[in-house]
C-alpha cells in the first residue's frame, strides 16, 4: 500500500473514532529492543525503518520524532512524504503534546489522542496523558487502528522454544523461581520483559531477532508460576521440562484477565509494562523486577560459558581481519560483502546461533553514522585507504559477544591517527581501571573520555552497557551502564559490561574500539576503603597498531595495551593454523 493510502486509511478510523491525532511509538507489548515484524506499525506507516522513532498523525498532518542516530538516515527516508522530521533533544522541537496542541490550534480543547495500550509503557502513557491535560486533551489507550488498515500485517511468531540447559545456565528455573519468590515477601510478579521470562525459566527461542526470546508473559506467585505463551510453540520435551520446573502453562491472550484476578498485590514496572496489562491489575506495587537485577551477575558457569564464547568469536575476528586486509586491495569488496563475509567465519564456530545485533559496518564517512547499518541503498565500495569501522557480535549457546574494531585499509591522515589513538587511550584507561566496591559506571565514564576531551571532542552515545549470557547484547538497559548521565547501580564482580568509546567526524570518518569485560576482583590489597575491584577482557581481538602515535600513549597504557595483546595471542593461537597464527602473532607484537 503506497504511503499516502496508509495514512488515508488511518485517518479514516481517526474520523470514525473521533480521534484527533493517533500516536505510533517503536514498541511492542514487552517493550524490547528488538520488535517482532507484527509490531512494527510505526514503520509501516512512516516508512522509516530507523529503531527508534515515534509518529503522531492528524487528520491533516504527519510527524516523525527520533534520535541523533538517525537524523540523516530519517531525513532520506521521509523526503516525499507528509512526514516532518522532528529532532529529539535539540532546542526548538517540541514534544509529541505540544506539537499536537499546536497543530489543532484552538480545536484542542476537548480533543482526543489516542495510543495503543498494548504496545506503550504505563509509564510513557501515564506522562503523554498528563501533557495533554495541560492542553485540554484526552487520552484514549483501547485502540489498535493497525490491527484493521494493515491487511498483510504479520502474526505473532511461532518460533518454537527450547531449553537452555544447565551445561550453559549453570541454575535451575525452580531455583531461580524460589530466589525471585524470597524477594517478593508474599505478593505477586508480572514478568512482561522478554530477556527476564527466558532468563528465569532457561527457556530460549526464535521469535526475536538477534535476541534468543520467545513472546510471552510470567506471573509468580508465593505457590504458583505460570507461562503465558501460545501452547503449540511448545514441543513435548519442552512441556515436561516445566512441568518438572514447577510452571503451568497458559494461553498467552490471558495474562491481562489472569492479573485482574490476581487478589494479592502485584510487582509490576510501569517502564516495562505496557499499560494495557499494568491497568489490569488491582493493586499495582510499582517497582522494577527483582529479576533484573539477579540477571546482571552471572554464575561460573555463564562465565566459563563467555570465556569460551569470545576465543570461537575471536578466531572468526581473527579470520576476518586477515582476509579483509588481503582482499580489500584486490577490489571489489563493499560493506554488504564485507560484513556477509565476518557473519560466515561467524558461522563456523561450534555454538553459533546468529548475529547478536545487525552488524554496523561503516567505511570512510560512513564509520561517523554512530549506527549505521549498510543495505542495498546505502551500500558502497571499500578501498584500501582511510578507516572501516566494524561493530558486530554473535550469539553462541554459551554466551553474547560485543565487539568493535577500527581497520586502518590504507593511507591515513593525521587527524584520523590522532583519533585513533586518543579513543585508545580512552579505551585503556577504562579498560584497565581500578576501584572501590561502590563505585558506579557514571563515576568511571569520564575515564574513557578524558583524551580527547582535552582536545576539545566528545561522543554523545554512552559508553558501555550489559550484556547478556546468550541472551540480550544490550541487557538491562538501565542499570549498569557506563554513561554521563546517572546510572546508580553498582559495578560487582560477576557482571559483564561493554567497554566503547568513539570519536565520529562527519563527513570524514569513525573511530571506536569496544570490549567485552567482566567485572573481577582487583589483586590490589585494600588499606581503605575496600574492597577493590577491575575489569578482565573477556573479548580476543588485536587492535591494529598501524595507526597508533604511539607518543601519545604513557607507558602504563602501553604495558596494559602489549599485555592484553599477548593475552589475546596466547587464548587464540591454539585454534588458528599457521597461517594465522603467524599473522596474530605480528598484529599482536608489542608496541
Amino acid at each position: 500500500m503506497p504511503k499516502h493510502e496508509k495514512l488515508t486509511a488511518l485517518r479514516a478510523i481517526m474520523q470514525r473514532e473521533g480521534i484527533s491525532a493517533f500516536i505510533t511509538p517503536s514498541t511492542d507489548p514487552h517493550s524490547g529492543e528488538y520488535i517482532p515484524d507484527r509490531w512494527k506499525s510505526r514503520r509501516w506507516i512512516s516508512g522509516f525503518d530507523g529503531s527508534a522513532g515515534i509518529a503522531v498523525v492528524t487528520l491533516d498532518k504527519a510527524a516523525l520524532w527520533t534520535d541523533s542516530r538517525y537524523f540523516i538516515a530519517a531525513a532520506e527516508q521521509l523526503e516525499g512524504s507528509e512526514f516532518l522530521l522532528m529532532k529529539e533533544r535539540i532546542e526548538g522541537t517540541p514534544t509529541q503534546a505540544e506539537w499536537i496542541a499546536e497543530t489543532l490550534q484552538e480545536a484542542k480543547n476537548g480533543a482526543v489522542v489516542a495510543i495503543d495500550g498494548w504496545v506503550n509503557t504505563t509509564e510513557d502513557a501515564e506522562a503523554l496523558e498528563n501533557e495533554l491535560r495541560e492542553y485540554g486533551m484526552t487520552l484514549r489507550t483501547d485502540i489498535d487502528p493497525y490491527a484493521e488498515i494493515w491487511a498483510d500485517r504479520p502474526g505473532i511468531p511461532d518460533g518454537k522454544v527450547f531449553i537452555q540447559t544447565m551445561e550453559y545456565a549453570g541454575e535451575s528455573a525452580a531455583s531461580k523461581i524460589e530466589r525471585i519468590r524470597k524477594e517478593l515477601k508474599g505478593n505477586a510478579l508480572l514478568v512482561s520483559m522478554l530477556e527476564e521470562v527466558a532468563w528465569t525459566l532457561n527457556l530460549r527461542c526464535t521469535d526475536v531477532e538477534y535476541t534468543p526470546f520467545l513472546v510471552s508473559y510470567m506471573l509468580i506467585t508465593p505457590d504458583t508460576a505460570t507461562l503465558y505463551i501460545y501452547k503449540e510453540k511448545l514441543t513435548p520435551e519442552v512441556e515436561e521440562y516445566l512441568k518438572r520446573e514447577g510452571v503451568a502453562v497458559r494461553p498467552y491472550e490471558e495474562i491481562a484477565a489472569d492479573v485482574a484476578a490476581c487478589t494479592m498485590p502485584v510487582y509490576a514496572n510501569p517502564a516495562a509494562t505496557n499499560y494495557a496489562v499494568y491497568s489490569a491489575i488491582k493493586t499495582p506495587i510499582r517497582k522494577t523486577s527483582p529479576i533484573a537485577l539477579m540477571l546482571m551477575y552471572k554464575n561460573d558457569t555463564e562465565i566459563k560459558g563467555f570465556r569460551k564464547a569470545m576465543e570461537r568469536d575471536g578466531v572468526a575476528m581473527v579470520k576476518w581481519m586477515k582476509w579483509t586486509l588481503e582482499n580489500v586491495p584486490k577490489g571489489g569488496q563493499t560493506e554488504l560483502s564485507l560484513s556477509a563475509r565476518l557473519e560466515a567465519f561467524r558461522a563456523e564456530q561450534e555454538h553459533f546461533m546468529g548475529l547478536s545485533f545487525e552488524s554496523i559496518m561503516g567505511y570512510g564517512a560512513h564509520g561517523a553514522i554512530v549506527h549505521y547499518s549498510a543495505n542495498e541503498e546505502t551500500d558502497i565500495p571499500v578501498k584500501p585507504e582511510g578507516l572501516l569501522l566494524i561493530d558486530s557480535g554473535g550469539q553462541y549457546l554459551d554466551g553474547t559477544t560485543d565487539i568493535t574494531r577500527t581497520i586502518p585499509l590504507g593511507p591515513l591522515t593525521y587527524e584520523m591517527r590522532r583519533d585513533y589513538t586518543l579513543v585508545l587511550r580512552g579505551w585503556i584507561r577504562l579498560s584497565s581501571a581500578v576501584f572501590p566496591k561502590g563505585i558506579n559506571g557514571t563515576n568511571l565514564d569520564s575515564l574513557a573520555r578524558d583524551a580527547m576531551w582535552r582536545y576539545g571532542i566528545n561522543y554523545l552515545h554512552g559508553t558501555g552497557h550489559g550484556v547478556g549470557s546468550f541472551m540480550s547484547v544490550h541487557e538491562s538497559i538501565d542499570q549498569h551502564q557506563f554513561r554521563m548521565q546517572w546510572r546508580p547501580t553498582p559495578l560487582m564482580p560477576g557482571m559483564v559490561i561493554t567497554c566503547e568509546p568513539g570519536i565520529y567526524i562527519e563527513g570524514s570518518h569513525g573511530v571506536r574500539h569496544e570490549n567485552t569485560m567482566l567485572v573481577v576482583e582487583s589483586d590490589v590489597e585494600a588499606i581503605a576503603y575496600g574492597p577493590y575491584y577491575t575489569f578482565e577482557p573477556l573479548t580476543l581481538c588485536p587492535v591494529l597498531t598501524s595507526p597508533i602515535i604511539v607518543d601519545m600513549l604513557d607507558k602504563e597504557e602501553i604495558a596494559w595495551f602489549n599485555r592484553y595483546h599477548q593475552t589475546v595471542y596466547d587464548r587464540l593461537a591454539p585454534y588458528l593454523d599457521e597461517e594465522h597464527r603467524q599473522w596474530l602473532r605480528e598484529a599482536t607484537a608489542p608496541l
